[in-house]
């Protein structure tokens, strides 16, 4: 877990996928004042704006809270959401099972 904002490792991940810290900024819903604050290490960043940070990079939020300093919170997941989404994986699973079966 870094000690501080790592803004090196977020230009470089805003940089891959050609982005700015304006559209970062306004996904999370900062100004980019606020932004500024965050990279500067001056400004915490909330759950959910660690959430459209990861979304945004495409890396997971538990990556950008450890980027994002030490005191930063990780989002939690829904457990409503994790069971669809494990359900999902299920299904994909038992249907591969079952083509895998049908060409033997």
């Amino acid at each position: 877990m870094a000690l501080f904002f790592d803004a090196p490792w977020f230009d470089e991940k805003l940089e891959e996928r050609g982005l700015s810290r304006a559209v970062m900024a306004a996904v999370a819903g900062l100004s980019q004042d606020e932004l500024a604050l965050v990279f500067k290490d001056q400004r915490e960043v909330s759950a959910g704006q660690v959430a459209a940070f990861a979304e945004l990079l495409g890396v997971s939020a538990a990556e950008v809270a450890n980027r994002a300093g030490i005191s930063t919170p990780t989002p939690r997941q829904d457990a409503g959401a994790r069971i669809a989404a494990l359900e999902r994986r299920v299904a994909a699973l038992e249907a591969e099972v079952a083509r895998l079966k049908s060409h033997t």
